[in-house]
């Protein structure tokens, strides 16, 4: 489940992230300009359904809703030339009749808005990556704005709202983003036992710790949750 920011200052700080940022690029190892001349969601268990027969017919090929990708060779802009790097971001992220530059542009914007939460509030912009708020985070970082590659590790170690179970669950002491007087949260270990609880007060920030024998995180309202290190 995931829980828009509601905490004054994070709402001040994305707000003005998405409506400030143009599409100034960071493609170019931060450089500006456009390339032409130049957690964790919840893991749901599989389901399956009854057991074939041999008298059953085969199923159809499965539907895909997706357009089929330019290919690789055919990645160039109207005039000029992308980057190596802006070209490994576009593969197979190009649908076929869609300029490559209009989605190139996209991921500039998710790196412009980056930079922009990074010297605002670090904690803001690692959350908006565990949640998803700043969406396709990940391979605009990894191919367009790489001098932000931490982000994406603390993120990868951050909770959203939602219900962790066993192996999804990581040990340590973690802060929440966005402290809100609607977060709520438990952790519980064997047999549903609570191990810790608690509520969050706008305005004032929860440090937790969820140990070892926890196998239930459970948070809501929270929006994030992010590291301060993990148990010995």
């Amino acid at each position: 489940m995931r829980h828009p920011f509601r905490a004054g200052a994070a709402v001040v700080v994305l707000t003005a992230a998405l409506a400030a940022c143009g599409s100034s690029s960071e493609g170019r190892d931060g450089a500006s300009g456009a390339g032409t001349t130049a957690t964790h969601a919840p893991l749901a268990a599989p389901t399956a359904g009854p057991a074939a027969t041999a008298t059953t017919a085969a199923p159809s090929a499965p539907r895909t809703s997706e357009p089929p990708k330019l290919p690789s060779d055919r990645l160039t802009p109207a005039t000029g030339s992308f980057t190596r790097k802006e070209k490994e971001y576009l593969v197979d992220r190009v649908p076929r009749g869609m300029d490559p530059a209009a989605v190139l542009q996209t991921g500039q914007e998710t790196c412009d808005r980056l930079r922009f939460l990074v010297k605002a509030d670090r904690d803001v912009a690692v959350g908006a990556i565990v949640t998803g708020e700043i969406a396709d985070a990940r391979p605009a970082v990894e191919h367009l704005c790489t001098q932000h590659r931490d982000l994406l590790r603390e993120a990868d170690r951050g909770y959203a709202d939602g219900t962790y179970r066993n192996e999804q669950i990581r040990p340590g002491r973690y802060r929440d983003v966005s402290p809100t007087g609607d977060c709520t949260w438990r952790i519980a270990g064997a047999d549903d036992r609570t191990l810790a609880s608690g509520s969050g007060s706008a305005g004032k920030r929860t440090t937790i710790t969820v140990p070892r024998q926890a196998r239930v995180f459970t948070s809501t309202g929270c929006y994030a949750w992010l590291p301060e290190g993990e148990l010995g």
